[in-house]
């Protein structure tokens, strides 16, 4: 299944889907030779099966802004990225697209320079890497976060100390973008747990790593709390 949502992600039309689907390898022969689903002869009831994912789903945020829904954006097993189409038919129809790459700029943000835009011709005109002050208390060592589970205590207190030391992690996504030419936005995706005092020690530390930095309360404010970033 990642194989087929991979090629939704990055196809450009019907066309190119059934070339892609024509060239997955199944198996191999006893001297070692791919055997495709071409030579299968099922990789056109494939593309006929699949041929009405190719359009995106129109949706809506809960204050009516547009979204196209295509692709599933998980970087650790296909591409991880929202579609190539998504994205040609959000430039065609709105002032501004913004399209989501899954996972942090380690894997996500790679694969969308490295894959997606040679693949799309399509280069950003700015990159936003989203952080949380818990997060980063996390990679500096906090205590372990179980899915499911309430967070511990602690991430709902002032600790700089911890802060401090997962905050490497977030200069170190910075670079990663910077090497495309890009100099990142930093959006703080903040929470009311957070203090004064850690929101400026984030955005020092952004600002030093040459990025740009916005706080964002749009979990609580809805757009209005996303205006700075904006």
């Amino acid at each position: 299944g990642s194989e087929l949502m991979a090629m939704l992600s990055i196809v450009k039309d019907l066309a190119d889907l059934r070339e892609r689907m024509d060239n997955i390898t199944v198996a191999f022969d006893k001297r070692g030779n791919p055997i495709t689903t071409g030579d299968l002869e099922v990789s056109g009831a494939m593309t006929a099966w699949m041929r009405n994912t190719i359009n995106p789903t129109l949706m809506t945020t809960v204050e009516y802004q547009p979204c196209m829904v295509h692709a599933g954006p998980f970087a650790n097993i296909a591409v991880g990225q929202s579609s190539i189409i998504g994205d040609r038919v959000g430039l065609k129809l709105f002032d501004y697209h913004v399209t989501e790459s899954g996972f942090g700029a380690d894997i996500g943000f790679e694969k969308f320079w490295n894959v997606k835009s040679r693949l799309s011709g399509l280069k950003p005109h700015v990159s936003v890497l989203t952080t949380t002050i818990r997060a980063l208390k996390m990679h500096g060592g906090g205590p372990r976060v179980v899915a499911g589970l309430p967070l511990p205590d602690s991430y709902a207190k002032e600790d700089l100390g911890l802060l401090e030391k997962g905050i490497p992690n977030m200069v170190h996504h910075i670079n990663i973008i910077r090497k495309s030419g890009i100099n990142p936005v930093v959006c703080i995706n903040s929470f009311h747990t957070d203090t004064k005092d850690e929101i400026a020690m984030v955005r020092k530390a952004a600002e030093a790593a040459g990025a740009r930095c916005a706080m964002s309360r749009h979990w609580a404010d809805g757009g209005d709390g996303a205006l700075e970033l904006a």
